[in-house]
């Protein structure tokens, strides 16, 4: 029995960008970056099966940030670096025809993005019976996505990728109130 992989997604570009001018207000600074280990892990064990992480870089610039593609690497990452016209949104065109892809030849996908722009791909898995999941700060995920039934999975709440606590202003479930964040 051939077991299914969870291809997880990641929109670099996207995260960062949301991170920065969204949640910090600025660059993040190292301590404010996903530990990009703690995502491949919480990856597999979502689903408890294999996963192959692809973390899609914009090199139209004809450079890459070595240090981290190397980190990326060492902890198991495959770097998927896209080159382009300036008009080009290269990472979305690579995760759009990844996630068509998949469709075609099988697997689950865990999306690390807030981008509506993968909404009708990612409703092709769906109605397939895929397993389709989000990784995103959930408070800035497109509807689009979000109506699709998927399951949204908090990065720094559900995944813990973070070492510090972000200073996000977001909707709390009773349960998880604690007063103690307050005082």
């Amino acid at each position: 029995m051939n077991e299914t992989t969870t291809y997880l997604l990641v929109d670099g570009e996207n995260l960062d960008a949301t991170l920065g001018s969204s949640i910090l207000g600025g660059r993040p600074s190292p301590d404010q970056r996903p530990r990009w280990e703690r995502v491949l892990t919480f990856a597999q064990q979502v689903w408890s099966q294999p996963v192959r992480g692809l973390f899609f870089l914009n090199a139209s610039s004809g450079s890459l940030p070595m240090p981290f593609v190397q980190a990326l690497v060492a902890i198991g990452f495959t770097p998927v670096p896209l080159a382009g016209e300036a008009h080009q949104k290269v990472v979305d065109i690579g995760i759009s025809r990844m996630l068509e892809a998949i469709g075609e030849r099988g697997g689950d996908v865990l999306l690390a993005s807030h981008d509506g722009d993968f909404a009708p791909a990612t409703a092709h898995l769906v109605e397939q019976g895929r397993k389709v999941g989000l990784l995103a700060f959930r408070e800035f995920t497109s509807s689009s996505l979000t109506s699709l039934g998927v399951e949204v999975f908090d990065l720094e709440y559900d995944v813990e990728a973070f070492n510090v606590r972000l200073p996000r202003l977001r909707i709390i479930p009773v349960g998880e109130f604690d007063p103690m964040d307050y005082l």
